[in-house]
């Protein structure tokens, strides 16, 4: 079972789709080979979080996943 890779929110818009399985392990590196173009950049962002099997990291370079895990990227949240 390879690694699900989860965009939400604005994520999913330049993925266009919701989800995407890779080959794992997966670390930071691996996660930002798989992303192209806006995402990839999207992705780079300071505010984009990433979580793991629902654990928000707080290092996105500390990403380590491997298959059967679920890597969710988290875009920017906005507030009023």
């Amino acid at each position: 079972m390879p690694v699900t890779l989860v965009f939400l929110g604005k994520l999913a818009d330049l993925a266009g789709v919701d989800q995407k399985q890779v080959e794992g392990p997966l670390d930071w590196q691996g996660l930002l080979d798989e992303l192209h173009g806006p995402l990839g950049s999207a992705a780079r962002q300071d505010r984009t979080r990433i979580a793991v099997n629902g654990e928000v990291l707080a290092d996105k370079a500390a990403l380590e996943a491997e298959n059967g895990d679920e890597v969710a990227l988290l875009p920017p949240v906005s507030g009023g």
